[in-house]
């Protein structure tokens, strides 16, 4: 896949260090695959969730941390539309429209 944007996923490690590792781990496993659907992210990442509208929420650090990535399935891309803390996370009113 495609990923936008790495720069986000730093300035996020930099800002909260207990999370590099997950995501360095979530972005080469989304650099090394090719996602056709949901359905196939999930299988690869057992506690993400589907939440529609192309988006999936995963979670990053023990679920210290909630990232939500747009896929645009047929361009093999994938959008990182936030990455927080769980209490950031839920504060979202319109998840299916970041």
């Amino acid at each position: 896949m495609r990923i936008y944007s790495h720069k986000t996923l730093k300035e996020f490690w930099d800002q909260y260090p207990d999370a590099r590792t997950s995501l360095e781990m979530w972005y080469e496993k989304m650099d090394e695959n090719t996602y056709e659907t949901s359905n196939q992210v999930i299988k690869d990442f057992k506690d993400a969730d589907i939440i529609g509208n192309g988006r999936v929420v995963f979670n990053i650090a023990l679920n210290k941390y909630r990232l939500v990535a747009y896929f645009r399935y047929k361009f093999h891309a994938v959008y990182v539309r936030f990455i927080g803390t769980h209490k950031e996370y839920d504060k979202i009113k319109d998840i299916f429209n970041l």
